[in-house]
């Protein structure tokens, strides 16, 4: 039988989670086995429940609370996502209600148009709760992959110069943020019925809007303009403005190399390998 111990939960998260589910049977573990993230589908009093917990140093449950707590009422009371039950940012736990649905990514509906134009509505629905100027925001970002680009990865020497050397000649800009979730992309969502959800707010964070539509253009979009047209029709308008694309493509190619690197996720490793190829070209 399957127990807490092998779900990864700590007794202090196990205490919480029973505290506020009396009972609590756990059914499944629904953990990708990579860095610290640990999610299991969990049943009390009938019902259904996701619990998703970190360690201390994990910043991404700490940012799905984060957005559960302020940014996802909106969207979760039209069932579009999950609704928060109880969390512990200290403790680094959340319980969620469950959503069903088949994920995305793999299915018949990660190429179909009709999945993008609902997905691109139901982003433009969570960005337009916000906006705020920011002046500082890119030359921030600009010095997190500088950083990046210091410390352990696979990105060869060639690479990382050609980089750098964009980054640093680069002249930052105000830009307007709102409130992102991150991974915007089909891991990310569920289709029940021809319905499309949102899960896995990790990454949120508040960022310029056409940073959610980094990974989609890197990967699904590619060779098929007409996934990206239908997710344009959904949203109302294309948020990309040709050099900010520029160098955000080229901050999120390092960003997904190193982190992947980090966390010995060698398929995304090659992906982002693959992201920063097709990213300094357009630099040249």
């Amino acid at each position: 039988m399957l127990g807490w111990a092998d779900v990864g939960l700590s007794a202090a998260q196990v205490s919480f989670v029973e505290q506020r589910l009396p009972g609590a049977r756990l059914v499944r573990d629904l953990s990708w086995g990579l860095f610290d993230n640990h999610v299991a589908e969990v049943l009390a009093h009938g019902a259904t429940f996701v619990v998703k917990a970190g360690g201390p140093a994990n910043h991404h449950i700490r940012r799905e609370i984060l957005a559960h707590e302020s940014w996802t009422a909106e969207l979760a009371g039209r069932g579009l996502t999950s609704r928060m039950v109880a969390a512990d940012r200290e403790q680094g736990v959340l319980v969620l209600e469950y959503l069903p649905g088949e994920l995305v990514e793999g299915m018949p509906a990660e190429h179909h148009p009709d999945t993008y134009e609902q997905a691109g509505r139901l982003l433009r629905a969570f960005h337009a709760q916000r906006s705020e100027p920011s002046d500082d925001h890119e030359a921030r970002e600009t010095a997190r992959s500088l950083r990046s680009l210091d410390g352990e990865h696979r990105i060869d020497a060639a690479s990382v110069a050609e980089a750098r050397s964009v980054l640093e000649r680069d002249t930052p800009r105000p830009v307007v943020l709102v409130p992102t979730h991150g991974d915007w992309q089909p891991r990310n969502w569920l289709v029940d019925h021809g319905v499309v959800r949102v899960i896995d707010f990790g990454r949120f964070g508040f960022r310029p809007a056409s940073a959610d539509l980094v990974r989609l253009d890197s990967k699904q979009w590619a060779g098929h303009p007409e996934l990206a047209d239908a997710f344009f029709a959904g949203y109302g308008t294309d948020p990309r403005e040709p050099d900010l694309w520029r160098i955000a493509r080229l901050r999120e190619a390092i960003g997904t190399a190193v982190w992947a690197y980090e966390v010995g996720d060698e398929r995304f490793e090659e992906h982002g390998h693959r992201m920063l190829a097709e990213a300094l070209p357009r630099f040249r």
